[in-house]
């Protein structure tokens, strides 16, 4: 019996990312003209954004430590990789020459970074399940941090992804050895 999405982990409800992002995907190289395009690249931006927030503010911190850290800084570098894309085609649009080239080139990219983050003996999802991290917790807080985060996009739709380990990036965020907490709502204090 498949889990509801309350009882998901943090793997759980990442791969189910995974698969929704490959889904969306695979509906845009099918999608008919341009307006059906840009919906999906929409979405799909939208999507990778919040999944790469729940990843560098919740899953890695919590990782860093109990996995080695060239996994970590893969993944990060990885996601920069694609911020770059998403920032192109959500700047852009469907009638531009490269635009459909930039969504497939993404996808290819995403298919590496879920191949290896979901590996069976060395991924990052397996040696965080093996070090014993909360994942039950960090499901907990993907959830609520879903949420704010889909919220925060919604609100500032061309706001572009900002990178963490390019060149003049305050690489420090990347490198952060505790996991993400929200801030308190009474403080008066926007999540990240």
């Amino acid at each position: 019996m498949a889990q509801s999405y309350d009882e998901m982990d943090a793997i759980a409800l990442l791969k189910a990312d995974h698969r929704l992002i490959e889904d969306l995907f695979d509906q845009f190289e099918k999608a008919k003209g341009k307006a059906e395009q840009k919906r999906l690249a929409e979405r799909l931006v939208l999507e990778l954004e919040v999944h790469t927030i729940l990843e560098e503010e919740i899953l890695y911190p919590a990782c860093r430590g109990e996995i080695p850290d060239s996994k970590l800084d893969e993944g990060y570098v990885e996601h920069d990789a694609t911020k770059v894309l998403m920032n192109d085609i959500k700047a852009g649009g469907p009638e531009e020459h490269f635009y459909a080239t930039k969504v497939h080139v993404l996808s290819e990219i995403l298919e590496h970074h879920f191949e290896e983050e979901e590996a069976p003996s060395k991924g990052i999802f397996t040696l965080a399940r093996k070090a014993g991290v909360d994942l039950k917790d960090l499901g907990d807080q993907m959830r609520a941090r879903r949420e704010t985060a889909t919220a925060e996009l919604k609100a500032h739709p061309q706001r572009p992804s900002e990178t963490r380990t390019f060149h003049g990036d305050d690489t420090d965020s990347a490198l952060v050895d505790a996991p993400f907490e929200a801030p308190d709502a009474r403080e008066g204090v926007e999540a990240r």
